[in-house]
């Protein structure tokens, strides 16, 4: 084995462990709906992580994040909208249809 060979492997497993470690460092996060108010009013995630909403209630349910393009159109009762976080900031996230309806996400 010559010594480009060697470099290329050992650059090709710093890659994958480099992507591993990323994915798995991931969270999911759930916020319920219930009673028309989000479960918590602030939400501490990684750029990366998920968060899914899930409604727990028998009322229908349009979840809008400004600043990330989100919207899971009409969520029927049961269903989950989950939306991965790719920027950092404060993401303002309301219902659609109960404008009562807010909370905040913060990204770091």
């Amino acid at each position: 084995m010559n010594t480009n060979t060697i470099l290329y492997a050992a650059g090709c497993l710093f890659v994958a462990v480099g992507l591993s470690a990323a994915a798995a460092a991931a969270a999911k996060h759930a916020v319920s709906q219930k009673g028309k108010a989000f479960s918590v009013k602030e939400l501490n995630v990684a750029v990366g992580d998920s968060v899914a909403f899930v409604t727990d209630e028998g009322v229908k349910h349009t979840i809008l994040i400004k600043g990330l393009s989100a919207n899971s159109g009409m969520q029927e009762p049961g269903q989950e909208f989950a939306v991965t976080i790719d920027q950092s900031g404060k993401h303002k996230v309301r219902c659609g249809i109960h404008p009562k309806m807010k909370m905040t996400i913060i990204a770091n």
